[in-house]
């Protein structure tokens, strides 16, 4: 026999000096089988006077292998301390105890605190407690069981057992007194010694009855009559199987320990008693419970945070959502409830259940970050989704106020369903944050999206605002006329007004409270008036290029805006004038911003200060008291809509006026030339001088007709040769210039003609001889000669004398 427990399931759990071996103990549960019975066993010890044969009982009763005495080896101590064993063959699991005997001479009369010790253990743990009785001490005042008796009912009284202990009292070596009497006898005996003891306050009255149940049996002796002692035993065996039924030896099961909690209780309950302390069994039973609990708890916890199908959730939540998760996890977590329930169904129910809520806290807390993790999943996914279909919804042409209320609606009731699909039914994890930070997101996002709505928005009809007012108002206001500003006005007025109407339609659809509406539509206006604004800046900064550009359109173009010839006719000075004041008018128009009905006085001061003339400077005397230029600021002009100042103004003109004196006596230059070239043949009297004088020779030509001939040949020459000149051209650069041009080229010009009609004749003689071998092709060549004869004439270059030779080779 192992004293460790590991032989045939026997092991000394209380040496002789008193310490209990814990470990050994719970080996020895282990191993026999003790931990998975529930309330499913029963407990038997016994204990009685040193050598009265308590250890060869049990073997015989129980088929344990508890060492016995050797009679032939004299009689001495053999159980020593408190042995256990799992009783063989019997059910309920049942654990036999033998205790060390009484009255020993080892421990001496004076020590019997371990004897006291071992019989309040026994009492505590102990269903059945078997009390090994001499049949020959029955009836005596100071047999040995007497002060055993009195020892169990003193410690008794240190119990507060809520259930009754079953005391088998065992006759040991019957005689031949029935045992009806011996019984009657032994209880009238233990009734005396009850009365006897000592008891508190609460227990004076108490009866023997309220705490045990006094069962008696008688056996033969072992040595005398070892057949019978046997068979007697066996009959005492049959009360053992199924004592923890109703009426069995170990019926009363209130305030049992759990099997799996009875080395916790054993080891605690021997330590109070050691520590010589009251022993509470309800509380110790509250303590056995909370022990044993807390430790079945614990080994679900760790059980469940290896489980595989955990393990898996949690490394999948990591990276994508887990459909059903929530149901997956229930089933784990209520696996490893339902196991803690059934290890812990014997225990105290307020202790367990307490356990039990925090294996489920703990087990909630191990599987909140995952949680946590799925509803960032959730969370993300319901608002990409949102995202999209608020796009989709747009993009198809949707309200944007109504597109975002449906979508937020149906992200409310995906993330619902979501957070419905992945809690867990043991925990109270409240929504709301998550809820609300969903919300938040989806509001964020809302909000930024209708900012950058309203941005593309407000950016479209910005443009479309730029497109109608930038060009027309430039267009405008290079005219320079005196309604330019009142026409912008209009134009300005119209356009804004149409578009704020078209921009306030298109800004219902978000729903905007009156005050942004509005702000954003003064904000357009604001645009519209800034690009007038910004274009007539553009125009101002250039007023001196555009000033002589209109300057230089009306000097040089006529109405009808051909260009202008400067003949003796044209008026330059009241032309210059007229474009000075079509520029002057030009600065006037750019000087200013008017888009607000108010009248200025711009024109009359530039008039009045820049422009030349006796009624302009009498009206400067009368509307004006100084020189309106003579400031920086205008008149009923407000500093930000001066776009030009006065000063300025001057400058400008100052500049413009210096730069148009050019073109003006360019002007006058050409109109000299012109009256020049118009005058190139000689005075009207000089030829009535010449008519006068020269009568006599013009007599004497037209009565000689060689005289005639010869002037008809003169005038044709002089025709050909007129003909072939520019003659106008050679004289605009006066007469001496136009006769040295003319003499210079005479005699090449002549020589050239002679050729001509020479040639000419030669082609006439060439078209008869063929005109006689091909009569058909007469007129032909009569019409390309006629041609030929008019490009001599009308077509050869006065600069290129050799064009009538190349013409007739040509013919030729």
């Amino acid at each position: 026999m192992a004293a460790d427990g590991s032989d045939r399931h026997t092991a000394q759990v209380v040496g002789a000096d008193g310490e209990m071996d814990g470990p050994v103990l719970e080996r020895f549960a282990a191993a026999a089988g003790l931990v998975q019975r529930g309330l499913s066993y029963a407990v038997v010890s016994i204990f009685g006077p040193q050598g009265s044969g308590k250890s060869t009982l049990l073997n015989r009763l129980f088929g344990t292998s508890f060492a016995e005495m050797d009679a032939l080896k004299g009689r001495n101590q053999t159980t020593k301390g408190i042995w256990v064993a799992k009783a063989a063959g019997i059910e309920p699991f049942t654990l036999v105890m033998d205790l060390e005997g009484t009255d020993g001479r080892e421990r001496g009369e004076d020590d019997t605190a371990f004897e006291k010790q071992s019989a309040l253990f026994a009492l505590a743990v102990s269903d059945i407690v078997m009390i090994n009785l001499w049949c020959h001490d029955i009836g005596r005042e100071q047999a040995a069981n007497r002060p055993l008796l009195k020892t169990i009912f003193e410690v008794l009284m240190r119990l507060f057992s809520p259930r009754k202990t079953t005391l088998l009292l065992v006759i040991r070596d019957k005689t031949k007194t029935p045992v009806e009497y011996l019984a009657q006898a032994l209880k009238e005996d233990i009734h005396k010694i009850w009365d006897s003891v000592p008891k508190p306050e609460v227990f004076k009255k108490a009866a023997l009855s309220e705490f045990f149940n006094v069962e008696v049996t008688a056996l033969s002796s072992y040595e005398d009559n070892e057949e019978q002692f046997k068979e007697q035993v066996g009959k005492l065996r049959h009360k053992f199987i199924h004592s923890i039924d109703p009426g069995g030896l170990a019926a009363d099961r209130r305030g049992v320990i759990p099997a799996s909690g009875f080395c916790i209780s054993a080891m605690h309950i021997w330590k109070v008693i050691r520590e010589n302390k009251d022993l509470n069994l309800p509380a110790h039973k509250i303590m056995v419970a909370t022990v044993r609990c807390e430790e079945i708890a614990d080994e679900k916890l760790r059980c469940f945070m290896v489980d595989e199908g955990w393990l898996e959730l949690e490394a999948v939540v990591t990276s994508v959502p887990v459909q059903s998760f929530g149901m997956k996890l229930n089933d784990i977590i209520d696996f490893y409830l339902l196991d803690y329930d059934m290890e812990t169904m014997y225990f105290d129910e307020g202790v367990r259940t307490v356990k039990r809520q925090q294996l489920e806290s703990e087990i909630v807390n191990v599987v909140h970050p995952a949680f946590e993790t799925l509803i960032k999943h959730l969370h993300c996914t319901v608002l990409s989704k949102f995202k999209n279909d608020l796009e989709q919804l747009l993009r198809s042409g949707e309200r944007f106020a109504a597109s975002a209320r449906h979508c937020a609606q149906s992200s409310s009731v995906e993330f619902e369903a979501g957070w419905r699909d992945a809690v867990v039914k043991h925990a109270d994890w409240d929504a709301t944050n998550s809820r609300n930070k969903l919300q938040q997101s989806v509001e964020v996002h809302t909000a930024g999206l209708r900012i950058a709505k309203l941005d593309e928005l407000k950016a479209t009809y910005e443009k479309k605002l730029l497109d109608a007012l930038s060009g027309p108002v430039q267009s405008i206001l290079e005219t320079g006329e005196r309604d330019s500003w009142a026409s912008i006005r209009r134009l300005y007025r119209r356009d804004t007004e149409h578009a704020i109407l078209e921009f306030s339609d298109s800004l219902s659809e978000y729903e905007l409270d009156q005050t942004t509406s509005v702000e954003m539509v003064l904000e357009l206006r604001e645009h519209a008036r800034c690009t007038v604004e910004k274009k007539a800046r553009e125009q101002a900064e250039n007023i001196l290029i555009h000033m002589k550009e209109r300057f230089s359109t009306v000097l040089s173009h006529d109405k009808d805006l051909m260009p202008r010839i400067w003949t003796a006719n044209e008026d330059i000075h009241a032309i210059t004038r007229e474009a000075r004041l079509v520029a002057l008018r030009l600065m006037s128009v750019m000087a200013a911003v008017r888009l607000d009905d108010k009248q200025d006085k711009i024109d009359q001061a530039l008039m009045v200060s820049l422009l030349d003339g006796g009624s302009l400077s009498w009206k400067r005397s009368i509307e004006f008291t100084s020189d309106p230029l003579a400031s920086t600021t205008w008149q009923e002009v407000s500093q930000k809509d001066t776009l030009i100042t006065p000063v300025q103004c001057k400058s400008i003109w100052r500049q413009f006026k210096a730069e148009t004196e050019y073109p003006v006596a360019q002007a006058i230059l050409m109109q000299e030339a012109h009256r020049r070239s118009n005058n190139w043949l000689p005075p009207a009297w000089t030829i009535l001088v010449l008519a006068v004088l020269g009568f006599n020779e013009f007599m004497f030509i037209l009565r000689n007709p060689v005289y005639i001939l010869g002037l008809f040949l003169a005038f044709v020459l002089s025709y050909a040769v007129w003909l072939q000149y520019d003659i106008r051209a050679y004289f605009c650069h006066g007469t001496v210039s136009g006769l040295l041009t003319i003499s210079s080229r005479l005699l090449p010009t002549i020589m050239d003609i002679v050729m001509a009609i020479v040639k000419m004749s030669h082609r006439k003689k060439h078209s008869s001889h063929l005109s006689r071998r091909a009569p058909s092709y007469h007129a032909q060549s009569f019409s390309n000669q006629s041609r030929q004869h008019a490009e001599v004439h009308y077509h050869a270059s006065p600069d290129s004398p050799s064009s009538v030779d190349s013409s007739s080779g040509s013919a030729s």
